[in-house]
């Protein structure tokens, strides 16, 4: 395994480089493409948020790789590669495994427990799959990253750790009072309606606003988000539907705006939001969790204006407290690490193993054979007889070595027993890479759509 990661978040990066090398989905495909072409890369895949950005790939060389993923990292995000690198971190191996984990059970989040990383990190594994980037390796890592942090969410409380980026933001909009009583009765307009928005939707439901108005690029996208709102076994809240164009008469009328959309450029702008605030009763709020921004940073110096946006939600971060389960957590993730090098680890030796049982089978069949030539007179009972009791002695003596060094491979530095075997038994090295090939390909049929 040479499992390698670069790639920059909002605890190395400050929220104006993170915005900058933000990846559109579009890019993101090409970068993988890109990343699978180079060549120290094997397989690859992306993991791509509001406060992250981490290239995956399984590497035949370090140093190589590292500047290869650096130097894509710079020329996809658009940020100049001087520029970018003193905010990349490195990961190798099971470092590599430790961070993924960490990840996934959301202690790298900026709100620590959130549980929408998981959903991210089975988005990424998804267009590792499609592109056909995601091989072995990296199909194994995630899945397991998934049913890591789930086991974190389930048997520990780091749910109270922290809670998703939307509950946060709207604490931070209300200014640590009760959601519920500071959004009861409100109008609010939702910009966008992917899993962010759709989130943001229905917590400002479940908190008692009074109308939604959802505003989205593709207007079937909205209304149908507005009807999952509006239905009995949903919120039920007053909920409809806007074109793009209409932003601006209903941001008039809103109370409270939450905007996270993919596009390239603002939103909203500082005089349209301006003109909304002025001559109103109350506080326009307004929650940017788009990266890049949706939401011009002007908004902050418009009087009667409240913006909380991804670099606010940072600042506020980094004084909220840690829940005791977070220890039970970490506990959680470095057990899992060490088990899943373990097992990658015994996997490495396998086809060495099945190459060297194909080679002792392949001599049986050609000393039975022999035999055969040798001793005419056999008939069926005898020569049956003398093929299994060869396959057993075979058997015998090769059974206890290729368990004991299944064991031994799985521990660390035991990658050379693979070698050695070869080495002993004088393998082919063509045979024991085809069988590695087979597994590859078992493995990549056999994951896909399993996320």
């Amino acid at each position: 395994m040479s499992l390698l990661v670069v790639g920059l978040s909002h605890r190395s990066a400050p929220v104006s480089i993170l915005e900058r090398a933000s990846l559109p989905t579009d890019t993101r495909t090409k970068l993988l493409q890109d990343t699978l072409a180079a060549e120290p890369a094997a397989e690859a895949t992306v993991l791509a948020t509001c406060n992250r950005i981490e290239l995956y790939a399984d590497v035949d060389k370090f140093h190589a790789g590292v500047a290869e993923l650096s130097t894509l990292l710079a020329q996809h995000s658009g940020v100049g590669l001087d520029e970018l690198t003193p905010y990349l971190y490195v990961h190798y191996e099971d470092r590599a495994v430790h961070h993924l984990f960490s990840v996934a059970c959301g202690l790298d989040s900026m709100v620590v427990g959130e549980g929408q990383i998981l959903g991210q990190i089975k988005d990424a594994l998804a267009l590792g799959q499609d592109l056909h980037t995601a091989g072995r390796l990296l199909n194994d890592l995630f899945q397991q990253a998934l049913r890591v942090g789930k086991r974190a969410h389930s048997e520990t409380g780091i749910d109270r750790a922290g809670q998703s980026l939307v509950t946060f933001g709207l604490e931070q909009l209300s200014q640590a009072a009760d959601v519920d009583s500071w959004a009861r009765g409100k109008k609010a307009l939702v910009i966008g309606a992917g899993s962010m928005s759709s989130l943001a939707a229905a917590t400002l439901a479940r908190a008692g606003v009074a109308e939604i108005v959802i505003a989205n690029r593709t207007l079937a996208r909205a209304e149908r988000l507005a009807e999952i709102l509006r239905e009995p076994g949903g919120t039920g809240v007053a909920a409809r539907a806007a074109e793009m164009v209409a932003v601006g008469d209903e941001l008039g009328r809103a109370d409270i705006v939450v905007s996270c959309t993919g596009a390239t450029g603002l939103v909203l702008a500082g005089d349209a939001i301006e003109a909304a605030a002025e001559g109103r009763d109350g506080t326009l709020y307004l929650l940017d969790l788009a990266m890049p921004r949706d939401i011009d940073a002007a908004a902050h110096r418009i009087p009667g204006v409240r913006l909380v946006d991804i670099e606010s939600l940072a600042d506020a971060s980094a004084d909220a407290p840690m829940a005791n389960d977070v220890d039970q957590v970490r506990g959680i993730v470095s057990d899992e690490v060490a088990a899943f090098g373990a097992a990658q680890r015994a996997a490495h030796i396998t086809p060495t193993v099945v190459a060297l049982r194909t080679m002792a089978a392949d001599v049986v069949a050609s000393e039975v054979a022999r035999l055969e030539g040798r001793l005419p007179g056999l008939d069926d009972k005898q020569r049956a007889e003398i093929t299994q009791t060869v396959r057993r002695v075979v058997d015998k003596l090769l059974h206890a070595p290729t368990v004991r060094v299944k064991q031994l491979a799985s521990e660390p530095g035991g990658a050379g027993y693979a070698d050695a075997l070869r080495t002993l038994f004088d393998l082919d090295p063509q045979t024991v890479a085809s069988v590695s090939r087979a597994d590859l390909n078992d493995a990549d049929v056999k994951n896909r759509g399993r996320v």
